[in-house]
């Protein structure tokens, strides 16, 4: 297939943000995939602020970082995203490259926990002072259980009125496929 699916088109756009030395975000750890690439991307000289709200990811993504060895760029937070701003050193604030989101439950996890809209918008909200210009915020969405699908309506309304002054909006994802398959929305500050 040459049109890329959600999560490696994901990665493209964040490859397109980052420079080796960047700071950057996992607004949602999960088990540590987007952190482990993410670190990988800024280099030793690079800062990774990580956040879930769910101590268990925390963990998975640390085991995930050790057995690769790529832990000494990366600060995690058992936290919300929706604290970031108070969370990363203020000297970081206007300088972060980019952030990642993959909203929903933690997989292979308890799907009674999921991402809230209130949370997401606000952490949305802290990025815009918390990004360098140019710096690109990449949503991906999993709405394929009933809090999903209010968290999608909630982020796409939210999105969908931001200032184009202010800001890039991009939505990316498959129009034909079954089973609710996620999307992205790419945030890219102006």
């Amino acid at each position: 297939m040459k049109i890329q699916g959600i999560l490696p088109f994901a990665r493209t756009l964040l490859e397109s943000a980052v420079l080796k030395g960047s700071a950057v975000i996992d607004a949602t750890c999960g088990n540590g995939h987007d952190t482990l690439f993410l670190s990988r991307l800024v280099g030793r000289e690079g800062n990774v602020f990580g956040f879930d709200i769910q101590e268990e990811a925390i963990v998975n993504t640390r085991k995930r970082l050790l057995e690769h060895e790529a832990e000494n760029n990366v600060t995690l937070f058992n936290t919300g995203h929706h604290h970031m701003k108070s969370y990363i050193p203020d000297s970081f604030h206007g300088k972060i490259a980019c952030a990642v989101f993959n909203l929903g439950y933690l997989p292979g996890g308890d799907k009674e926990i999921v991402t809230q809209s209130e949370s997401t918008i606000e952490a949305i909200n802290q990025l815009f002072d918390l990004l360098a210009p140019g710096g690109l915020a990449v949503l991906v969405i999993y709405h394929g259980h009933p809090e999903g699908k209010t968290e999608r309506d909630a982020v796409m309304e939210y999105a969908q009125g931001l200032d184009q002054q202010m800001a890039h909006v991009l939505q990316y994802g498959f129009i034909n496929q079954k089973n609710d398959p996620p999307f992205i929305v790419a945030i890219e500050k102006r």
